[in-house]
């Protein structure tokens, strides 16, 4: 039985079906089976005809058309995306280049020699020109894989190919994301911009009443000052927010790829349309399918072929070279019968001593192998906590957005009630401008909590593996 199975192994390996490398185990995910949940949030189960995020195309999402016409410009236009796929290309190739070793190279050769010899040098004392033609194919070095070390190789060479594969998938979805973010971004400093213009011109507005009642003996000039305040507060605003919706603006530009038209630029926030939420689902489901952990899987099986490589460096390595055609001393007897010619040249390659440069190979394999595993986990660890801290702001973010609507409308009433004391002579106008300013402020603030929300769900996607990319 034994020298049955010795047999059918020598056979797999004549055929190039066997490697020294050591059967691959996913390792088990460091991480709880469930997401962590408080008293703030309690993650919501997926429903059973739900699709998977990393299924769910990026469409289906962002719903927001102008905001899906810049993502479309995105894809087709962002310089690190094409590198990416550039690389992609690069290691297709060089996957391609592996693979071509497993197979003989034939090269068809054609030759002539035309040598004359000195009569002081020829045996018959004459001068003397030889001919001598040849044409054939041929093989080169080529290596009977008998202990899978090319095989190994070509392994090693396709799951970096696919990791590449899937770093692209990685930067489509951050880059989604990103440009989802930088839009938001834009909208929500837009609208603040858009605030601060119209709080300018109300108080310009009061600005010149005060100044009417001013100039009539009825109100002081303190009342004046801290109107002409208030007028300043807003211009510097004004100015502020110029600045920093150019700058969004440029940065939106630049993740694109190219210039964006008007069309396709956000108004003010409150009109962009809300974006679709998403169930976090099980962390096996999740964590398993997002591309940076897939892309780091890949690599460790890469690092676990290159063992099988290292391994059989310990054994002989066998090489064939051989030609096959025809050779003649004159170019028209070529092809003549008996004219054939041909050449048979296996060498083998032991390994006696190499002053431990094999096993230096192997603990250097290994050890790389090691270090992909820790890494593939450490990928795991970070994107659990990437889902658990975007989920434990999701779970306190609508009370957040309550709370600071409710403080608005309050505001604003509060600022409505002082202005009509004011105008009734019953508090100054310093009580106006200081439930002015709180209103600002606190409408400021409303603009960022609905920004943070709509980037919470943004960063949902991303974190939750995205969806499906053209």
């Amino acid at each position: 039985m034994k020298i049955r199975n010795f047999v059918s192994c020598g056979i797999l390996l004549l055929a190039g079906g066997c490697t020294l490398a050591p059967n691959y185990t996913r390792p088990v995910p460091p991480v709880v089976a469930n997401w962590p949940s408080g008293d703030s949030y309690k993650p919501e189960a997926a429903k059973p005809d739900q699709k998977a995020v990393a299924d769910l195309h990026w469409r289906e999402f962002f719903v927001e058309p102008r905001l899906q016409k810049v993502i479309e410009l995105t894809l087709a236009n962002n310089r690190d995306l094409r590198v990416a796929m550039l690389n992609i290309e690069k290691t297709r190739a060089l996957y391609q280049i592996q693979r071509a070793d497993l197979l003989p190279t034939i090269n068809g050769t054609a030759g002539a020699t035309i040598q004359r010899t000195p009569a002081d040098l020829s045996q018959t004392g004459r001068a003397r020109t030889s001919e001598q033609y040849n044409v054939g194919l041929g093989v080169s070095n080529y290596e009977l894989d008998l202990f899978g070390r090319v095989r190994s190789l070509k392994d090693q060479a396709l799951e970096q190919y696919l990791a590449t594969e899937q770093t692209k998938r990685a930067v489509q979805i951050s880059l989604i994301a990103e440009v989802a973010n930088a839009w938001l971004t834009l909208a929500a400093d837009q609208e603040r911009l858009n605030l601060s213009r119209e709080t300018l011109s109300s108080q310009q507005e009061y600005y010149r009443i005060i100044k009417h009642r001013f100039d009539a003996g009825i109100t002081s000039a303190l009342d004046l000052n801290e109107a002409q305040t208030a007028v300043d507060a807003a211009r510097v605003d004004i100015a502020r927010y110029t600045a920093l919706v150019a700058q969004d603006a440029n940065a939106l530009n630049l993740l694109v790829g190219k210039h964006l038209t008007p069309e396709v630029m956000p108004k003010e926030l409150g009109t962009v349309t809300a974006l679709n939420e998403l169930p976090p689902g099980l962390p096996s489901d999740v964590l398993l399918k997002r591309p940076d952990i897939l892309a780091a899987e890949h690599r460790l099986k890469a690092a676990n072929a290159n063992i099988g490589a290292a391994r059989a460096a310990f054994f002989p390595r066998i090489g064939l070279s051989a030609s096959f055609g025809t050779a003649s001393a004159k170019l028209t007897d070529l092809f003549q019968p008996g004219s054939v010619a041909w050449n048979f040249v296996p060498q083998i390659s032991v390994p006696l001593f190499d002053s431990g440069k094999n096993i230096a190979n192997l603990d250097v394999s290994t050890a790389d192998r090691d270090i992909a595993v820790a890494q593939y986990e450490k990928a795991i660890q970070a994107a659990f906590r990437d889902v658990a801290d975007s989920m434990a702001q999701r779970g306190t973010i609508n009370e957040q957005l309550s709370a600071q609507q409710s403080l608005t409308d309050a505001t604003a009433e509060s600022h409505r009630l002082s202005q009509i004391r004011y105008d009734r002579g019953i508090d100054s106008y310093l009580t106006v401008i200081i439930a002015q300013r709180s209103l600002y402020n606190v409408q400021q603030n409303l603009i960022g909590v609905r920004l943070a929300k709509l980037t919470n769900q943004t960063t949902m996607y991303k974190v939750l593996g995205g969806g499906a990319v053209e």
